[in-house]
């Protein structure tokens, strides 16, 4: 029995170090680190969006993503307290996200005014995006 449990004891570490090396090899990975310069998607979720000109353009609502990739924002245009909002999809890479140091808050500018917000195609909770 005693030779059992010394082999088994023995093996076990040998297995397990060979599953290792095959998930290794695979290039699956389970956990990542932060990164300092990361963000966080509740930093994101009601971030008002300004433009060059300082003024309110949308707030952010929602991240969509899409193969494990950020592809937009819905952003909020116009409505008061909720009602009569237009929601809108836009590039990640048209919204310049930023932590401001001094005031311990993030921002969020955009290069585009309410107007053209508006003007652009509506995106809807609906169907499988059903809120």
């Amino acid at each position: 029995m005693r030779r059992i449990l010394i082999a088994f004891t023995t093996t076990v570490p040998l297995i397990c170090a060979a599953h290792a090396q095959t998930t290794e090899s695979t290039g699956t990975q389970t956990f990542v680190a932060a990164k300092p310069t990361d963000v966080l998607s509740y930093n994101l979720i009601g971030l008002k969006i300004k433009n060059g000109a300082d003024d309110d353009v949308g707030e952010i609502k929602d991240l969509v993503l899409s193969q494990h990739t950020l592809a937009g924002y819905v952003v909020s245009v116009g409505g008061f307290l909720g009602v009569g909002e237009h929601y809108v999809v836009v590039s990640p890479e048209a919204v310049k996200i930023t932590y401001d140091e001094k005031d311990k808050r993030w921002k969020a500018t955009m290069d585009a005014t309410k107007d053209q917000l508006k003007a652009a195609p509506e995106f809807k909770y609906e169907g499988r995006w059903k809120r």
